[in-house]
């Protein structure tokens, strides 16, 4: 595993995607040689009150630029002041976090993602080989939808049925006939429990990175733990630290 650094990072770019999600590019080279589709960064506020960092996803890494990309919903006061931050300002920043994808050698795969799990799912469509279908769901405003089509075939649920299929990503597999290839996933738990138990049904490989409050971000709080088929042997229960032992799990691994 790469080692994981507290540093500061430049903003190069700010842009608002669509109502609350923002995109961010940080220049940060030790971090951005080194991070992996999946993994994801502790993001700290200079606000003193707001101790714990926020945890977000990486959504596109530039390692000749030496560039972070992260794309994140304003969901409180911590992440409404990383949305306020202005060009070459600076933010301190830990990672890279936890474990990504397995990019195994698969010649087909699904890639799912749901609301803010869409956005580390284009990171991993630049590096998985071969054929690509890439299921999104939103609540009905879509975002990053034209740079997934760089990569492969794109389709959409959305909630209210304003674009795609109406339901979520499994109502829209059903639709499109998708069962056959090897998934991963990121997105709500109840997503995930939809997706394992699509995968079950196909008898398809899975992989799921999981979406949990965290605290420290490094394993030592087990604020984040999930359940797990075998015993953790740092707590000897059966649980799995989310962001040291994850975020991306194989479905078999954990319940949900």
């Amino acid at each position: 595993m790469a080692e994981i650094k507290k540093t500061k990072a430049v903003i190069m770019e700010n842009e608002l995607l669509c109502d609350g999600i923002y995109s961010i590019w940080l220049k940060e080279e030790s971090i951005a040689k080194v991070a992996k589709p999946g993994q994801f960064l502790s993001i700290y506020c200079k606000e003193g009150s707001r101790l714990l960092p926020r945890p977000i996803s990486i959504c596109e890494i530039d390692d000749e630029k030496t560039m972070l990309r992260i794309v994140f919903r304003v969901a409180g006061a911590g992440t409404n002041e990383i949305a306020e931050a202005k060009k070459m300002d600076e933010i301190e920043i830990m990672g890279p976090l936890g474990n990504g994808f397995f990019l195994e050698n698969t010649s087909n795969s699904i890639l799912i993602g749901g609301g803010i799990g869409i956005p580390p799912m284009l990171e991993l469509a630049k590096n998985l080989p071969g054929k690509k279908q890439i299921v999104l769901g939103y609540r009905s405003e879509t975002f990053l939808v034209d740079e997934f089509k760089l990569y492969g075939e794109v389709i959409i649920a959305t909630e209210d049925g304003s674009i795609g299929t109406k339901g979520n990503v499994i109502d829209a597999m059903r639709e499109h006939g998708i069962t056959d290839g090897m998934i991963f996933a990121c997105g709500p738990t109840p997503m995930l429990r939809g997706v394992k138990s699509f995968a079950s049904e196909h008898n398809l490989v899975a992989q799921l990175s999981m979406e949990e409050r965290m605290a420290c971000g490094i394993g030592a709080c087990l604020a984040c733990v999930c359940k797990s088929k075998d015993k953790d042997h740092h707590s000897n229960v059966n649980n799995k630290r989310v962001c040291k032992d994850g975020p991306v799990f194989y479905a078999d691994e954990i319940e949900l």
